[in-house]
């Protein structure tokens, strides 16, 4: 049934039979049997007798979020997808700098927000902004997404910028908040954007929903 996810299986495409299940998996015929049922119930296949088990439907692809490595293709990602953004928390808080991050501002607002699309949680950002830029434009910076305002002010520079993925499990606070299981995995992205002079201005921690991320990159020969 993992073709169901992959694609490679289509509509009216007969499914592998109960044996191949089994061998292809290495489970017991009931666990199959009570799979196939599931599937049936939610109308992506109707076992027909003596014909096979026929695909009438496929699963939604929820990944529609891609991981940009650059940064205007990051900024063009939230200004397209436009989320709802539920602000949990603002505060001036020191951010959880590394040496290797650059040089830190003598004050920073904090924010927590929640990013939702179509009435579903899909991250959790903790994002450090130098307060000297959040002063720019306040109102804005606390009601639309960072990154694409941060590269359209004329008076910020971003002279470098950085980002980490690694992948890991979402505690019971980020499980709660993204509507998943403890312990279900998702991706955490860390970034770091600094300007002509060294200074960290823009720093966030997000967590995404495992099951709506994608990366892809090109690979330099």
């Amino acid at each position: 049934m993992c073709g169901m996810v992959s694609g490679t299986m289509t509509l009216r495409k007969i499914s592998p039979s109960l044996e191949e299940l089994v061998a292809e998996f290495g489970v017991a015929r009931v666990t199959v049997r009570q799979a196939v049922d599931v599937l049936t119930r939610e109308g992506l296949v109707s076992p027909q007798q003596g014909r096979g088990t026929f695909v009438t439907g496929l699963p939604p692809n929820d990944r529609w979020l891609r991981v940009q490595t650059t940064l205007a293709e990051l900024a063009k990602v939230y200004r397209d997808t436009k989320p709802k953004i539920v602000t949990i928390d603002e505060a001036i808080h020191s951010p959880p700098l590394t040496p290797q991050d650059g040089l830190a501002a003598d004050r920073y607002v904090f924010m927590r927000r929640i990013h939702e699309r179509e009435g579903q949680p899909y991250c959790v950002i903790n994002i450090y902004l130098a307060e000297h830029v959040f002063r720019l434009d306040p109102s804005r910076f606390r009601n639309e997404t960072v990154i694409p305002l941060l590269v359209s002010l004329p008076q910020v520079q971003i002279a470098q910028a950085r980002q980490a993925l690694t992948i890991g499990t979402a505690d019971t606070e980020v499980a709660q908040q993204l509507q998943v299981a403890v312990n279900t995995p998702i991706a955490e992205v860390r970034r770091v954007f600094v300007d002509a002079q060294g200074c960290v201005i823009y720093l966030s921690e997000v967590s995404y929903r495992g099951d709506f991320i994608h990366v892809e990159m090109n690979l330099i020969p």
